[in-house]
């Protein structure tokens, strides 16, 4: 018989086959502890999982057990039957299997709904689909954990048992993806930046974070990066309050769409918010005057600090926190210039993630449920986002519904080394702040008319960039940002003068450089210098010290060789000036 072959690219395929597997999973429970009781089991990013109400209580112990009847399940190739039920039968059939959890479901469903079953070997649940055809079809299977998750995630309700698992069409990507997984346990940004004394979180601060002095290094590198290239296109920096009125969010409109993520406090008896956006003080600094139409494009930055409220058990060391540094911009335009400033972004957007060997991918966002402006403002604003794309041919995928309350949007996914996509840049096309704020500028004609703005970032947040390239690059940052571009180790002490005399020569070259004279065995050194993800390591022992050398190791490339120390400065020098990664 020829191998089945499964499409696992195709998102509804991967859905399916997941979806199948928590079914899998429920029937090996059932059939292990046949007095569990059933919630609900439904395909994830990655894998799937399944509530269940049982007494005993699973361990990841119990995980090889489990397996073991999934495959039993899977070798039966049972073919997944779909039947339908009227709702009071449903709820007859689903009573007298004693899963009131399924008979709750069923009661919530309208009237006159019919429900729908999948039986698969002796087993059956209630569930809408799809599956795959058979069980047979899903080959490799994994259980990952075991949590706690309170029945319809309301903490009212009875404390149920979610078992999480992943599955794939071959054993080989499966291994591939632990193995991915491993890694990134390896690459974590939390574990990684304790090693290198980059940032810390302490409990006087939930989500509020501590960089720390060579953490700062790299965020001042990024942010000098970011104004020499704002300058290079024409931008001008501001800085806004982290502290205004009420009522200015009000007009904003953040506070009928935002305000459950925002902090408030009040000065002189007066309502003020600790502001989540940047833009409405970027609206307060265009309205101090009047422009003309000469006077645009108009592009003002700001590193901006903003504080939102994120539920303490999202929060995730750099990548969500309660309060971070948009690297913002608000480009005030004609209409005639939308698409060139548009493209401008586009193209800004693009260099910066080049220079850190990111791919990435766009998605156009349109209009959500929740939105200020009219249909025609929408469209307008979607068909200019659109036509600026088709212009460049530029690919894009779309995302019904997922735009932002004032405007449809250019989100740009990143890729990293391990393969993970994170949404940082936006390009957010808004008509309606201008008119909120009554933004006006004189025209050729005289007459007053009203800006179109574009929101974006490029980063998104500094705090949440700097997590995503410790992971992308292990630590191991490219020179320009790498705290420490030199550690000079002695082989004994009495290599310290040597040691020192050449830090100074490489410290007035602007290298950032430390050095290692302890009486400490030089194997101890150098494990601690590559756990320190330190770029260049440099051994000064007898040789070196007479003929005027080092000899390197480079973090990203091993073992270099001896090298003479002002060559050895000029090619750093170039790597820096040229920010290779």
């Amino acid at each position: 018989m020829a191998k089945e072959k499964i499409n696992f690219e195709d998102e509804q395929v991967r859905h399916d086959f997941r979806h199948t597997s928590s079914h899998i999973m429920a029937h090996a429970v059932k059939n292990l502890w046949p007095e569990a009781k059933l919630a609900i089991g439904p395909a994830i990013e990655n894998g799937f999982y399944y509530d269940i109400d049982l007494d005993y209580k699973i361990t990841e112990a119990d995980f090889p057990k489990i397996q073991k009847e999934m495959k039993r399940i899977v070798s039966g190739n049972h073919k997944l039957e779909r039947f339908e039920l009227p709702r009071e039968e449903a709820i007859h059939y689903m009573e007298e299997k004693k899963e009131p959890y399924k008979v709750e479901l069923i009661r919530d469903l309208p009237e006159d709904t019919i429900i729908s079953f999948y039986k698969q070997g002796d087993f059956v649940d209630l569930c809408a689909g799809p599956h795959m055809e058979h069980t047979g079809q899903i080959k490799a299977i994994k259980l990952m954990s075991v949590a706690g998750a309170y029945w319809r995630g309301n903490e009212k309700n009875k404390m149920l048992q979610r078992i999480y698992g992943t599955s794939f069409p071959t054993q080989e990507e499966l291994d591939a993806y632990i193995a991915r997984l491993e890694e990134a346990k390896l690459r974590d940004h939390r574990k990684i930046g304790k090693e290198m004394d980059l940032f810390a979180m302490f409990d006087e601060g939930p989500g509020f974070p501590f960089f720390l002095p060579k953490g700062m290094i790299i965020r001042n590198e990024l942010e000098a990066f970011w104004r020499q290239e704002h300058r290079k296109r024409g931008y001008d920096e501001i800085r806004t309050p982290l502290i205004l009125s009420e009522e200015l969010w009000h007009t904003s409109g953040h506070w009928d769409h935002y305000q459950n993520n925002m902090y408030f406090t009040k000065i002189d008896e007066g309502d003020f918010a600790i502001k989540p956006m940047n833009c409405p003080g970027a609206m307060l600094t265009y309205k101090r005057k009047m422009y003309s139409y000469r006077d645009f494009p108009m592009r003002m930055a700001e590193m901006g600090q903003v504080h939102r409220h994120e539920l303490s058990g999202a929060l995730h060391g750099l990548m969500r926190v309660r309060t971070f540094t948009q690297d913002d911009a608000h480009i005030f335009m004609l209409p005639e210039q939308v698409k060139s400033e548009i493209l401008g972004v586009i193209e800004f957007i693009d260099h910066v993630y080049n220079l850190f060997g990111f791919k990435y991918h766009i998605e156009l966002s349109t209009k959500p449920e929740d939105s200020m402006g009219t249909e025609e403002e929408w469209d307008l604003a979607t068909t200019a986002l659109k036509e600026a794309m088709d212009s460049k041919s530029i690919p894009y995928i779309i995302n019904e519904g997922d735009g932002a309350f004032y405007g449809p949007k250019l989100d740009f996914h990143l890729e990293d080394s391990l393969g993970r996509t994170w949404q940082c840049g936006t390009i957010q096309l808004d008509f309606q702040m201008p008119q909120r704020f009554d933004l006006t500028y004189v025209g050729a004609d005289g007459e007053k008319h009203r800006p179109i703005m574009i929101h974006r970032v490029i980063f998104g947040s500094i705090e949440r960039f700097i997590g995503i390239l410790i992971e992308h690059f292990a630590g191991k940052f490219p020179l320009w940002l790498a705290p420490v571009q030199v550690k000079l180790l002695t082989v004994t002490e009495k290599f310290a003068d040597y040691a020192l005399e050449t830090a100074q020569k490489l410290e007035e070259a602007g290298l950032r450089v430390e050095t290692d004279i302890r009486n400490e065995k030089i194997g101890y050194k150098l494990r601690e210098a590559r756990n320190e993800r330190v770029s260049y390591i440099g051994v000064i022992g007898e040789r070196e010290m007479e003929n005027g050398t080092l000899t390197l190791r480079s973090s990203k490339e091993g073992e270099l060789g001896e090298m003479e120390v002002g060559r050895f400065i000029a090619d750093l020098l170039e790597e820096i000036k040229e920010k290779r990664c």
